[in-house]
């Protein structure tokens, strides 16, 4: 029952990540919106989501995570109740607003439900995996429900629907977990919030600018340097922190780095995939928001049936090493195909081949990756652990839709000429080809070798301490010699 509310709940605030994006052009007609109003209907859901995710991670720690599982719903079901009603721009992107703040309480808390209900071996490695899918699967749903919806009812249908399900899922999640809440006590760091909120922020908003104004200008140039000064102020202000909002000390794994790291590269890719096939389908093959929804439906598919074969895999010996560089590149090779794609050329060949390669390779690494950015952190740090994840994730996504939009000037110009459209988006692809291409070798360099079923042995590390496992107190508090704790990231020779 906890697992099925935690996927619920994360696949909700991915899908709604997405689905306006089929829906813009019916959304805007039907509004008289503005192209402005337009592009802030998905950024400013991206900017408060991202902002906010590491404060909102530590919430649940200090506050409890069912506590603030409840609150997001809250949050998510009135946002989207206000959205499917909103008559004018102000209201409509006033709710995506709160909608996001609403996502990045859900986001981190979904995950650190998984670290505290499921313990480390088979029984968290199939729950990630199952997180890791709906990661994936998330996204693709809502470019093929934003289209359906716009097509044969209506975009409102997308957000209202949220409200009965988030309503159902907090019943549910006041049955299934527990009455008192775990919360620790202590304090909330608010010049780590300050900071890490508006840094993310800032950062966010200098990329997503960058694909309308251009690297260079002075309101991207500003942000970014503002994000990147802010950031360096809350890593200061986070060693000195009693009560740190990002203990520092998860970045001691190199494996949880690499993982961070190749999470970055592959969220990049797949969202810049996202957005530039969408403009191909309908701007370059002329399908309709309906026709370019069901497009998507080749790469959902193949990702679920590819996740859903993970946990057996690793029961056969597979290490989550191999099932994330395997994955990783079949998904650098759908990207190169989808670079060679030409307008002449029908669906299946151009679109639907590649997307069989993208989902599959999604499917055999998100689950694996998740899994490996939050092993072996703390009770304490588990939610931490789970906002800097999805931190990642929401940066990675806007830096490759920014980033690479902006190499391809255009793309989604009024009228644009098929050709024009696959012309400029070929760039894009090949280099989100070399950006997973970059997040195989980390994956290769960083993760270990541990089976996908591996059960925690007796004794683990956790920074500087050996704890035990199974009765969860403390062993002892030798320290770990220097050159153990400062080991290669692979324990065998490769």
């Amino acid at each position: 029952m906890i697992l099925a509310i935690v996927l619920l709940g994360y696949f909700m605030i991915l899908l709604d990540t997405s689905i306006v994006v089929t829906g813009l052009p019916v959304m805007g007609e039907e509004l008289g919106l503005t192209a402005l109003h337009l592009s802030w209907v998905q950024n400013s859901y991206t900017l408060v989501f991202g902002g906010l995710l590491l404060l909102a991670a530590r919430t649940g720690d200090l506050f409890g995570r069912r506590r603030m599982l409840l609150t997001g719903l809250t949050l998510f079901s009135v946002s989207s109740l206000l959205i499917g009603l909103a008559p004018s721009a102000g209201w409509l992107i006033g709710g995506r607003l709160l909608q996001g703040a609403g996502a990045a309480i859900l986001a981190p808390t979904t995950l650190a439900l998984i670290t505290e209900h499921f313990p480390e071996g088979p029984a968290r490695i199939r729950a990630t995996s199952a997180y890791g899918a709906v990661a994936g699967i998330g996204a693709a749903a809502g470019m093929v429900l934003g289209g359906v919806f716009a097509d044969l009812l209506s975009w409102r249908v997308g957000f209202l629907v949220n409200v009965p399900v988030g309503v159902h899922l907090a019943i549910l999640a006041l049955r299934a977990l527990p009455g008192r809440d775990a919360a620790q006590p202590g304090h909330l760091d608010l010049p780590g919030a300050i900071t890490s909120t508006l840094g993310v922020a800032f950062v966010l908003f200098g990329i997503v600018e960058a694909s309308e104004l251009g690297w260079g200008n002075p309101v991207v140039d500003g942000s970014l340097a503002a994000g990147v000064v802010l950031f360096a102020i809350f890593l200061l202000l986070e060693r000195r922190a009693v009560q740190p909002l990002l203990p520092l000390s998860l970045f001691s794994s190199v494996q949880r780095n690499g993982a961070l790291a190749t999470r970055f590269l592959l969220v990049a890719s797949v969202m810049s995939f996202f957005f530039f096939v969408t403009q191909l389908m309908q701007t370059g093959m002329g399908m309709s928001p309906l026709q370019a929804g069901l497009g998507f439906l080749p790469l959902s598919l193949v990702q679920f049936l590819f996740a859903s074969v993970v946990p057996r895999l690793g029961r056969a010996g597979v290490s989550q090493r191999t099932l994330v560089v395997v994955g990783v590149l079949i998904m650098s090779g759908g990207m190169a195909w989808l670079a060679f794609a030409t307008v002449g050329e029908s669906y299946l060949l151009a679109v639907a081949g590649p997307m069989l390669l993208l989902g599959a390779g999604q499917g055999l690494a998100f689950g694996p990756l998740t899994g490996a950015a939050v092993s072996g952190a703390r009770a304490d740090e588990a939610g931490a652990a789970s906002g800097l994840v999805n931190a990642v994730h929401q940066i990675g996504g806007t830096f490759g839709v920014g980033a690479l939009s902006s190499l391809t000037v255009g793309v989604l110009g009024t009228g644009a000429a098929a050709s024009a459209v696959v012309g400029r988006a070929d760039l894009g692809f090949s280099v989100a080809a070399g950006l997973l291409l970059l997040g195989a070798v980390l994956a290769l360099v960083c993760l270990n070798e541990s089976r996908a079923d591996d059960r925690p042995s007796g004794r683990r590390r956790f920074g500087r301490m050996r704890v035990g496992i199974a009765s969860g107190e403390r062993v002892g508090a030798e320290p770990i010699p220097e050159e153990e704790h400062d080991r290669p990231c692979r324990s065998r020779p490769w």
